[in-house]
């Protein structure tokens, strides 16, 4: 039946920032320039990790990893990245395998419920587990482990036991201008723990990321350089994909100036295609649109434009048509499985 409800059990990692709202009142422009580039980190190694993220609300966000080794991975390096940025927020991530309720791209459900509550009791820049995803990572990973015993979760009927993955010491949040008197500071990490749903009733938010390689897109040295003040400094593209977009306007500008006949919507159509394929999820903030995966949009779009620059017989409807109806009945034939 069509509304069978689909569930999956899966590993969910749970992140917010700790004394975001205090930090907003500071310095609104500021903090929530912070947010954007912690974002872009948590964004960059979810999908190096082959996660998604299934939900953003507010200054947090859910991700889900189909290998709870991998997630723990990501929850450990994001932590080391932003306290090597030495960022103004500090992040608490809470890492849980359970079974949860697919809502769309969404996930709900007792599951995430639990890895949202670890996120809660963890310190700032620190990553709590589950005795689930624990029992799964302890023989995989070289990395320390704190047995912190059964705990009792806010709103949860039963203890859970816990453990606290070994960084270093806790990194408490750097003020962005100015430093929160002790009662702001008491005021607001009561107001955490108080706090029953960290996700709830904010509004969800898009945002953008770098991509998954090792250099930092901010960087203008090299050939690079200045290419921010040309292509815009928020502009949503790692180094290749903004290399890209001025080598086009380049083309466009030559093709203008010699007498040869208009052939720059090749090159342009090509790049295109690249920045799409890097690009699409971070820019978008999500992997399909209407079930079919964002990727399988930029190749059908890419083979309608060939087809109409082409001047051909619409061939391109076939392909593309074929294209979406494979992905629809392969999503139908996994949801049946």
């Amino acid at each position: 039946m069509s509304d069978r409800i689909i569930r999956k059990l899966t590993t969910i990692l749970a992140a917010d920032a700790e004394q975001f709202s205090a930090a907003m009142t500071t310095d609104e422009v500021g903090t929530f320039t912070e947010l954007q580039s912690a974002r872009d980190v948590f964004f960059k190694l979810i999908d190096r990790h082959g996660g998604r993220v299934a939900n953003t609300a507010g200054d947090g966000l859910i991700a889900d990893f189909p290998s709870v080794v991998e997630a723990v991975q990501c929850a450990i390096e994001v932590q080391q990245e932003l306290a090597a940025k030495d960022t103004a927020l500090s992040f608490r991530i809470g890492v849980h395998l359970g079974d949860v309720i697919c809502d769309g791209a969404d996930l709900i459900g007792e599951g995430v419920n639990l890895a949202a509550r670890l996120q809660t009791m963890s310190e700032p820049g620190g990553v709590l587990i589950s005795q689930q995803v624990y029992d799964q990572v302890k023989n995989k990973l070289t990395i320390g482990f704190e047995h912190l015993g059964p705990q009792r979760p806010k709103n949860l009927g039963e203890d859970v036991t816990v453990y606290r993955i070994s960084l270093g010491a806790p990194r408490p949040s750097r003020p962005t201008r100015a430093p929160f008197s002790e009662a702001e500071r008491s005021s607001q990490t009561a107001k955490v723990w108080q706090d029953p749903d960290p996700f709830e009733g904010a509004p969800e938010r898009r945002y953008y990321a770098q991509d998954s390689n090792d250099e930092d897109s901010s960087d203008n040295s090299g050939p690079l350089r200045g290419l921010d003040k040309l292509c815009g400094r928020r502009l949503p593209l790692d180094k290749v994909s903004r290399g890209l977009v001025c080598v086009a306007g380049g083309l466009v500008l030559i093709d203008m100036l010699t007498d040869r006949g208009i052939w720059v919507h090749w090159p342009i159509l090509v790049f295109a295609l690249i920045i799409g394929l890097r690009e699409g999820p971070r820019i978008t903030g999500r992997s399909q649109i209407g079930s079919i995966p964002l990727k399988l949009w930029v190749i059908g779009g890419f083979l309608i434009f060939v087809n109409l620059f082409s001047q051909s017989p619409p061939w391109s409807i076939w392909v593309v048509g074929g294209m979406f109806l494979f992905s629809a009945l392969r999503r139908r034939k996994s949801q049946i499985e």
